[in-house]
């Protein structure tokens, strides 16, 4: 089963959300977008505009901790526009 790295966005908030599954993606997407505790329960805008496919769990986890790292929404968009979604 495919894990992934993925980026969300919402335009209410202008924020960008990044988390990794192995979940189907448009699943993940509609949690997100459900009433809930936690970063993106508030708003239900949130869209995906960027993936990337892993073998593992751990592999999908180490891409998000290593984009996190750079903290810089400039970045974060330098990635987004080089993907193939958004």
């Amino acid at each position: 089963m495919p894990c992934y790295f993925y980026i969300l966005y919402s335009r209410s908030r202008d924020r960008y959300y990044l988390g990794h599954s192995c979940d189907s993606l448009i699943e993940r997407v509609r949690r997100h977008n459900s009433k809930h505790k936690g970063f993106t329960g508030s708003t239900a805008d949130w869209e995906l505009a960027y993936f990337e496919e892993f073998d593992t769990k751990e592999e999908a986890y180490f891409r998000e901790r290593q984009v996190k790292s750079w903290k810089s929404r400039k970045r974060i968009e330098t990635l987004l526009s080089e993907g193939s979604i958004g």
